[in-house]
């Protein structure tokens, strides 16, 4: 709203120092700086109501003993992020935006998706929440969405369905009339991706933010037709925009992680979760770097994985010997660290380690091209 104020009041009456609202970087770091306040003001209001309504983690038994001390942690804080990133966004952002649109919407919708999850499981003592195939629906539905749009709305025309092929230069990949299909495919992985990988105080969060920084920059200069020249990568009119969402959430993010690192006063639940994980492959998707999301978000996809190749060796061995066998101590990945004796802090920053350097060779494949 901001946004369009001072624009109207440069426009009709020329102040010094309004002009400075015209640029992207500058609203960018408003949209972060306003994130980061509304998270510090709003997130100790939040857990204080989660406290006091007894909204609280129920701890598996089937998971580390390490967590036992965890049980009734608040949790769904994931709420303290969707309404500082969505304040922000409105404040500084263009909402006309056809990029902002799409994004703002499809996270809030996965964060609803993620809410009523967590409020079978805390509230109404579901055990295993909102049904899985429900859930997967509102993630395909998502997809269907978002690949729909981006396939019919004009100013998305000139490369609907192509992507940047990583490491390789004047060559993009069309992926035709497979696009919605594989835009369904990756929301609904991403997503699923840092539900997976949110076991640790303030592991999916942290690892977020430094995907995130990347994104904003690689979304930067995909909107501006120097740098995008320079780059020798497709040029999206508009897409800069997308700066400011995400600034937007890497401020709510920093404020959120005061609360979440260990030891956590809140968890995110899938209400935060759900959104974060949609709302990287929806700005993977609309730059036009899907391909980057298995190095980008590298711990993402490895967490995902280790969970895909324990179920299916214990199903091979049970089906073979008789009784499942584990490649892992425990699945997702960070689980087994716990389980060989590893401090939850060390697994969560050497993971932040492994996720700047996996940032930096995502950077790097620009100029490698």
């Amino acid at each position: 709203m901001f946004y369009y104020l001072f624009d109207y009041i440069n426009k009709a009456f020329s102040p010094p120092g309004f002009d400075l609202f015209r640029f992207l970087s500058f609203r960018s770091i408003l949209s972060a700086v306003t994130g980061l306040l509304l998270a510090f003001y709003l997130g100790p209001k939040i857990i204080n109501y989660l406290k006091s309504k007894q909204i609280g983690e129920t701890i598996k038994e089937e998971g580390p003993q390490t967590h036992k001390s965890k049980a009734g942690t608040p949790t769904m804080g994931g709420i303290i992020l969707i309404i500082c990133v969505s304040i922000s966004v409105l404040l500084w952002a263009d909402i006309k935006s056809s990029y902002i649109i799409i994004v703002l919407s499809g996270t809030l919708f996965l964060s609803g998706v993620g809410f009523i999850d967590d409020y079978l499981k805390v509230v109404k003592k579901y055990p295993k929440g909102l049904i899985a195939r429900y859930k997967l629906m509102g993630q395909v539905f998502v997809g269907l969405l978002v690949g729909i749009a981006i396939y019919l709305m004009p100013e998305f025309s000139e490369f609907t369905t192509q992507t940047t092929l990583p490491f390789f230069k004047n060559l993009n990949f069309d992926f035709s009339y497979m696009y919605i299909p594989a835009v369904i495919f990756i929301i609904t992985a991403t997503s699923n991706a840092v539900n997976l990988t949110d076991g640790l105080d303030g592991l999916s969060m942290g690892t977020m933010i430094i995907v995130l920084m990347a994104l904003a920059l690689m979304s930067y200069v995909s909107g501006n037709v120097i740098y995008a020249d320079y780059l020798n990568i497709i040029y999206l009119q508009g897409s800069g925009e997308l700066t400011v969402f995400i600034a937007a959430l890497i401020g709510a993010g920093l404020g959120f992680l005061w609360f979440n690192f260990y030891p956590a006063q809140v968890f995110m639940g899938d209400t935060g979760s759900l959104a974060l994980g949609g709302a990287l492959g929806i700005i993977s998707i609309l730059i036009k770097k899907e391909l980057l999301i298995p190095i980008l978000g590298g711990i993402f996809f490895i967490e995902t994985t280790s969970v895909i190749i324990q179920r299916l060796y214990f199903k091979y061995t049970k089906k073979r010997y008789g009784e499942g066998r584990r490649v892992f101590k425990m699945a997702p990945l960070h689980h087994h660290y716990e389980m060989i004796g590893w401090h939850e802090p060390k697994i969560v920053i050497r993971f932040y380690i492994i996720t700047i350097i996996l940032a930096l060779m995502s950077l790097a494949s620009f100029k490698i091209r």
